[in-house]
């Protein structure tokens, strides 16, 4: 071990705290859950340091990072945490990405459904770790509107053109009000969110938050709506579940794999007819509003802090224990 036997655990990740994404977050709680028992750093990439066991978050983006270490220390753990565009784009498209599969000691996927996406040679080395969220006491709700909250940045896999799309569907009688967290990754949608706002009063784009402020605006609305295109494990449907805010979101894995593929506040991927039907319920009709209610109170266990840092240790310290990897 590196340093008073406690181990070295280096997390990789492509992004810094600056991007204030899934991703950085995701490192620094695992840096959190880990280092009462091992030393740990946070880096964008693995230079050489010393290092007892890598986890690099992103297959495709870390590759550079995964083929060093593996290279350098062949018989020492590594773990391949898989995002949501490693998983549902870029191990398609990407040799290096595929590559970081079959280097890694154990994969790691973020929602149940991951597992699936994945070559049937590499699955009995993948665990899946559900993210969490410190649970929040349910806040008072805006009364004479349905309040909706979108919380992603905006760039194409988050897909915001739904939103704006779903806005146009809304009878303009009805009182629905959206407030839209996100930084402008992309200027283009920036640009169309700016629009949005100027021609629909019901719609405000509140730009980036921080993650306290963004959890006060989901656990102040009635709804999370998450349209993504593409996600490993959604966040933000995590911090509704977590804050006693009901969900309406695409029914792709990194939402479906959270809430569970029979969860009825789904509806397929870029369907803004299915998606308005939805939010017309939940307008409407308020068993419905109360039965998603329930049905997200049923999987709020599973986004426990507590869960999430015995998975991870479990997984950390069955890596070092394993003295026997053969050669890659």
């Amino acid at each position: 071990m590196t340093h008073a036997g406690r181990p070295q655990v280096t997390i990789v990740t492509p992004y810094t705290v600056a991007a204030n994404n899934g991703n950085w977050h995701t490192a620094a709680r695992w840096a959190g859950f880990l280092t009462d028992t091992h030393r740990v750093t946070v880096e964008q990439s693995w230079r050489g340091a010393p290092c007892d066991l890598l986890i690099a978050l992103h297959a495709g983006r870390s590759a550079a990072s995964i083929q060093s270490f593996a290279a350098t220390h062949p018989h020492r753990p590594l773990v391949v945490v898989l995002t949501g565009t490693d998983l549902y784009r870029d191990l398609a498209q990407s040799e290096e990405a595929r590559r970081s599969l079959e280097l890694a000691t154990k994969l790691v996927v973020l929602n149940e459904l991951g597992p699936r996406r994945l070559p049937p040679e590499v699955r009995d080395k993948t665990a899946v770790i559900l993210q969490s969220a410190r649970p929040l006491p349910a806040a008072r709700k805006p009364e004479g509107h349905l309040a909706i909250a979108v919380v992603g940045h905006l760039r194409d896999e988050k897909n915001p053109q739904l939103i704006w799309a779903l806005l146009r569907k809304i009878p303009a009688e009805l009182a629905v009000r959206i407030r839209h967290v996100g930084a402008a990754l992309d200027p283009e949608l920036g640009r169309q969110a700016e629009l949005a706002a100027r021609s629909d009063t019901r719609y405000r784009w509140l730009g980036g938050l921080s993650r306290v402020r963004a959890r006060q605006v989901i656990r102040t609305s009635h709804l999370l709506l998450q349209p993504s295109n593409m996600e490993g494990g959604a966040q933000a449907v995590i911090e509704a579940v977590t804050a006693h805010t009901p969900v309406i979101a695409s029914g792709i894995d990194g939402n479906a794999g959270l809430l569970g593929e029979d969860y009825p506040g789904l509806f397929t991927e870029n369907d803004v007819d299915a998606a308005c039907a939805l939010v017309l319920r939940a307008a409407r009709e308020p068993h419905f509003l109360q039965r998603l209610g329930r049905r997200c109170q049923r999987r709020a266990a599973l986004f426990a802090p507590g869960r999430e840092r015995a998975s991870l240790l479990r997984l950390v310290d069955n890596c070092l224990l394993s003295t026997n990897r053969k050669p890659r």
